[in-house]
């Protein structure tokens, strides 16, 4: 279960959920980015920054999740289309935020899921070991990946009614039959009824089906790699 676009604004509304999946018994994949608008600075966000190592420290994950680029319906995802030389020059800068915020993580999911192969080719360089893709997870070390799609709801996700049943069923059916269940929502829909509710209703229904929760990560070869 991952959580993204948090920030000042949305910061009370990502502890809520952490709350009510931690009753579960479900840890969760925080999605940073250093910059999310052009005035927001995570550097400078001391409530937040503060609240993520406290997160970590309880056994949630810190995952990067761009730079300062948010994608809008006339522009694509930050690193969708980047070249290699300009998507070393983001997670250069990137990493060295999350570093001096005592955030720094070598797990990366690029906004809305999609690296282009630029991006792809430069992580390992960087020192990032896992990639979170829109199909797949990528163990950049070892060159393999498990495959398992995102359900999400908000940044490129739908969050219609018709969507949040959809996103239930499909989380279901994909723990039913012992797959790997991805579910991703913005913050700022956590604020939302509808949206939260299907996600717990996801995860809910997940666990019923004895789905167990992991965090995106790099895992040493005796492990596997996992995500939830």
């Amino acid at each position: 279960m991952s959580v993204s676009g948090i920030r000042d604004e949305t910061c009370y509304l990502a502890a809520g959920f952490a709350d009510e999946m931690d009753a579960r018994g479900v840890r969760l994949s925080l999605l940073v980015a250093p910059r999310l608008k052009d005035k927001y600075r995570l550097a400078d966000d001391a409530v937040t920054t503060a609240w993520l190592r406290e997160r970590r420290e309880h056994g949630d994950a810190i995952v990067l999740h761009g730079y300062d680029q948010a994608a809008t319906k006339r522009r694509r995802a930050e690193f969708a289309t980047l070249s290699k030389h300009e998507a070393k020059l983001r997670l250069l800068a990137a990493d060295r935020v999350l570093e001096h915020a005592g955030l720094r993580t070598r797990v990366f999911a690029p906004p809305r899921w999609v690296a282009s192969p630029g991006a792809m080719s430069v992580l390992p360089e960087t020192g990032f070991r896992t990639m979170a893709g829109l199909g797949a997870v990528h163990d950049l070390t070892r060159g393999t990946l498990q495959r398992g799609r995102v359900f999400g709801i908000g940044e490129g996700f739908k969050a219609e009614p018709w969507w949040c049943r959809a996103l239930v069923l499909g989380a279901g059916r994909a723990a039913k039959r012992g797959g790997l269940v991805r579910l991703s929502i913005t913050a700022k829909q956590l604020g939302n009824e509808g949206p939260r509710q299907a996600v717990l209703d996801a995860v809910d229904l997940a666990l019923f089906h004895e789905a167990t929760s992991q965090v995106y990560r790099w895992n040493s070869p005796s492990q596997e790699l996992g995500a939830a």
